[in-house]
């Protein structure tokens, strides 16, 4: 028996134009080019089938959930070299697929998305889908007044108004860009009357204003596991990710602010990241409840404003 590895054969772009034919060929070509090429995973999906599924019923102008029915269906010529490009193109210059389609779906939600910001995927959106932070909301119906601070994009901001028809929302950041990227997310879902945006650093543009909620996914990844980032995450501003050596700096001056942003039973939902052991590092009395997401029970985390007073 031969000691020379086994070898997965991966048709070239040619090779493929001939020889697939249905979304089902495309989606297991698609797969099986992205693992060969190992791109970099984790702004949408986690897996290559479901990367390959998202670009190839992207490239058919059919919904995100439509793989099942679809799957026998035979491609045009056309319809194969738009499927095979795009796969292509993920492989080779590593954008992610989000950035290449100039949008990204978060549960369930259609946003716009380009270089201008990170691509939409915070677990705060799970948290807010499955009413897991209604506990310490006031009475139902009642107004609130939320804050997204650090919007970028605006998912989050767009994401709370969804959910709390109440709500006057308020998005801020820093970035003049990634503003003019959220209010066109803003007009994609007609929500102009119930979130707007201000420009500036953290709590500085909502200074005389107290919310009941503040959502929050700042800057938070550390100086190492900056500079070890795949490509992928590169194409993204790296404003949005970089927090300083341990990856708090940002957090240190949103959890000094933030009791004076907030309402007497306000709370702030603050996303960290894998930064768990940098975040006990650095607030190791800080009284807070973290929020089991799909990326882990760690990564997310609600402070109530009489914790936020102690500090």
């Amino acid at each position: 028996m031969s000691d020379l590895p086994l070898t997965r054969h991966v048709p070239s772009r040619d090779d493929a134009l001939h020889s697939l034919r249905t979304v089902r060929d495309c989606v297991r070509y698609g797969a099986t080019r992205l693992r060969a090429a190992e791109v970099a995973l984790g702004h949408g999906t986690d897996n290559a089938f479901d990367e390959a599924v998202w670009m190839v019923l992207w490239s058919l102008h059919l919904p995100p959930d439509a793989l099942e029915p679809h799957l026998e269906a035979r491609l045009t010529a056309p319809e194969l070299a738009t499927v095979v490009q795009l796969i292509e193109r993920r492989c080779t210059e590593r954008l992610p697929t989000a950035y290449l389609t100039g949008e990204a779906w978060l549960r369930g939600v259609r946003f716009l998305s380009d270089p201008r910001a990170l691509v939409p995927r915070s677990p705060i959106a799970e948290l807010l889908d499955s009413g897991a932070l209604e506990t310490w909301l006031p009475e139902p119906d009642a107004a609130l007044r939320v804050l997204d601070l650090c919007t970028g994009g605006g998912s989050l901001a767009i994401l709370c108004a969804l959910t709390w028809p109440q709500a006057d929302v308020i998005g801020a950041d820093l970035s003049d860009a990634a503003l003019a990227l959220a209010a066109e997310n803003v007009a994609l879902h007609g929500l102009g009357q119930r979130v707007t945006f201000k420009q500036g650093h953290l709590w500085e543009p909502v200074a005389t204003q107290r919310f009941d909620v503040v959502v929050c996914n700042p800057p938070y990844v550390n100086s190492a596991s900056l500079r070890a980032l795949p490509t992928e995450y590169r194409h993204e501003p790296q404003g949005a990710l970089a927090g300083g050596t341990d990856g708090m700096d940002l957090v240190r001056e949103i959890l000094a602010g933030a009791a004076a942003r907030l309402t007497s039973d306000g709370i702030l939902v603050l996303e960290i990241g894998h930064e768990a052991l940098h975040f006990e590092a650095a607030f190791p009395r800080l009284e807070c409840v973290w929020m089991p997401v799909s990326p882990g029970d760690d990564q997310v985390l609600v402070v109530e404003r009489r914790a936020l007073a102690a500090l």
